[in-house]
């Protein structure tokens, strides 16, 4: 089966292609430096024919709210014309858990506009919601640093490895369109201060971590329960701490 990854030189994509690969699927790998680029069009249209699934996992190079719109609204529909015109029969997207939820952010509101056009589209569609992956601990911590501060919500999260996310991208992709949304989780609630104090910790950063019902995550102020996945969604296998343990982790 000819599945072609939008992004598939990123963290996610790039795992992707390697386990569509292993599985013995044609996984091709389509970014702007493979010479594919959604935004503009340019090469797209060489490279999603005679695909089945086409698994868009790009993200928009800029998070200013104006051009991460642009990009996803661009991109998106770019992609599925083009799809449309090759008769690809699968679209899957990677989306975030609890996007409606975050609209307070223009990031949120144009994955919220991305996902609405893949539904609105007549190309049958798998979106996959995942939670926060474990490699952007580090980036939520700078996010949110003032000095030698870091201030964050208390907010629960059930983060993942981004291996588990590619995984289960992988089983979406390969089986039939849902039509709907599928959410991912990894297997464990932690606070999300707590989360990033342990993170900090461990790699012997001394950055103070505060709990501040207030502080901002990514643009957004969440309740409690927020960041968190539905009763129904699919639970990845690896723990935080076995993730954390790995050699390239320390």
């Amino acid at each position: 089966m000819k599945i072609v990854v939008i992004g598939g030189s990123g963290l996610i994509g790039s795992k992707l292609v390697t386990k569509l690969d292993e599985h013995g699927h044609e996984a091709i790998a389509a970014s702007p430096n493979t010479g594919v680029n959604t935004l503009t069009g340019e090469g797209l249209a060489d490279a999603v024919a005679g695909a089945s699934v086409v698994v868009d996992v790009s993200n928009s190079p800029s998070f200013e709210d104006a051009a991460v719109l642009e990009f996803f609204d661009t991109s998106t529909r770019n992609l599925l014309a083009a799809e449309a015109a090759a008769g690809v029969g699968h679209h899957v997207a990677l989306s975030v858990v609890g996007t409606e939820r975050m609209t307070e952010s223009g990031y949120f509101r144009a994955k919220l506009a991305q996902e609405t056009l893949i539904k609105d589209s007549s190309i049958p569609y798998s979106i996959v919601r995942a939670t926060q992956f474990f490699e952007f601990l580090q980036r939520i911590a700078t996010d949110a640093t003032d000095g030698n501060t870091v201030r964050l919500p208390p907010a629960l999260i059930q983060p993942m490895a981004a291996d588990d996310v590619a995984s289960a991208l992988g089983l979406v992709s390969v089986g039939s369109p849902v039509n709907g949304i599928v959410e991912i989780a990894g297997p464990d609630q932690f606070r999300l201060d707590e989360l990033i104090r342990e993170r900090l910790s461990a790699i012997g950063d001394p950055r103070e971590v505060i709990a501040d019902p207030d502080a901002s995550y990514f643009g957004i102020t969440p309740g409690e329960r927020t960041l968190l996945p539905g009763d129904d969604a699919r639970i990845a296998e690896t723990r935080y701490e076995d993730w954390l343990s790995q050699p390239a982790r320390a």
